[in-house]
């Protein structure tokens, strides 16, 4: 038997919490679709969000360390795969949208330019007197103006929900019942923007002692390390060395998934909000950490950009990295042509730093240390057998 739209949407509606987004009631596209017979909208924005090539290439772009500096550290698109399977887990137990949390967070790092965050400085620095660069925003763009698969319109025309989700940092959302601007977005985005935190907190640190940047001595410290590392001991006290430290990041995750769903439904009930548009027109987020585990997650992030981030190892592979991407940036203002036809016709309307800013913030690691070395280095590039 083939379930139809209308039924899926019929047992979400019998199914989800009342506060929960259900994808009949989504406020829909910017460009009108028919719907689909057997696929609800969220359904429809994961898939396109999966097949898009902003998507495949999340997996050559850095998350911490620079791509291909080790065998089983974490890329753009490992971190997305997990950020969305602790969206997904946390969204069941709080009774939202899967659908809809799951889109959110498979779309949310598709902005993020080569380089990780220092890219993201980099390129912000550069665009300093053209509007800047902040890649939650240019996810948005992505999804909105760049990604080109259909005929009738650009971008993926995902729906306002999953857009909505995408504005991680916006004062105001537009688009409840009574169509007035709103201080929070849909309690799915508000998870899958934790997530990622859940997510970033726990296997970049995790990253760093597996690539001995980080040692487990410099961990006591933190409340988040500690508690997890005395659960462990408690249970497994022959567990050593990288199976043992493999585990207390295990833990971590799991406190913390646990801590949000407890505290979450506490404050859910608190507020008493009965629809999904009541959650847009509370004052402050309902999800969330308790206090104690704030103040452990705060520490926790000071920890890693003293230790981490800002690790010689990374920041300087990372700065020169980010001098190309400089160098590229500026080779291209100067020769537009070398952007190719379909990028330069957006020159027109999107002006030449904006377009060479999006072309660039598409690129992958190893193609912008690629296109660098074509651009400046030609002859060498030729030898180890490039384009050209």
């Amino acid at each position: 038997m083939i379930r139809t739209r209308k039924e899926l949407e019929t047992a979400e509606a019998a199914l989800l919490a009342p506060y929960a987004q259900k994808s009949g009631e989504s406020r829909g596209r910017i460009y009108r679709e028919r719907q689909h017979p057997t696929r609800t909208e969220y359904q429809r924005d994961r898939a396109r969000i999966i097949h898009s090539r902003a998507f495949r290439r999340l997996e050559y772009k850095t998350q911490v360390f620079l791509n291909g500096t080790g065998d089983h550290l974490r890329t753009r698109l490992t971190h997305t795969f997990e950020v969305a399977n602790i969206t997904r887990m946390i969204a069941r137990s709080l009774g939202l949208n899967e659908d809809l949390a799951e889109a959110i967070a498979l779309a949310h790092d598709l902005g993020h330019p080569p380089f990780g965050h220092s890219g993201e400085e980099m390129l912000d620095s550069l665009m300093k007197e053209h509007g800047g660069f902040d890649h939650n925003d240019q996810s948005l763009r992505t999804v909105d103006v760049i990604e080109t698969r259909y005929p009738k319109f650009p971008g993926l025309n995902l729906s306002h929900e999953v857009r909505e989700g995408l504005q991680k940092h916006a004062k105001f959302y537009q688009g409840t019942d009574d169509g007035e601007p709103h201080p929070q977005p849909s309690l799915e985005a508000q998870l899958a923007n934790l997530a990622d935190e859940i997510t970033y907190y726990s296997h970049d640190l995790d990253d760093g002692l597996d690539f001995q940047l980080l040692e487990p001595e410099q961990l006591g410290e933190l409340v988040v390390w500690k508690e997890s590392e005395n659960e462990v001991r408690e249970h497994f006290p022959r567990l050593k060395g990288r199976e043992f430290r493999s585990y207390v990041i295990r833990c971590i995750i799991d406190r913390q998934a646990s801590d949000v769903i407890h505290t979450s439904s506490a404050l859910i009930e608190a507020a008493k909000v009965g629809s999904a548009d009541a959650v847009r027109r509370h004052s402050a987020p309902l999800i969330a950490y308790s206090r104690p585990l704030l103040k452990a997650n705060q520490k926790l992030r000071r920890f890693l950009y003293k230790n981490l981030y800002y690790h010689p190892r990374v920041a300087g592979a990372n700065q020169r990295a980010c001098e190309m991407l400089r160098d590229v940036f500026e080779a291209y203002l100067k020769n537009p042509k070398l952007l190719g036809n379909a990028t330069s016709r957006r020159v027109k309307t999107d002006g030449l730093h904006r377009t060479v800013c999006d072309y660039i913030a598409g690129m992958t690691d190893r193609y912008l240390l690629d296109e660098h070395a074509r651009l400046f280095t030609p002859r060498v590039y030729a030898n180890l057998g490039g384009r050209e």
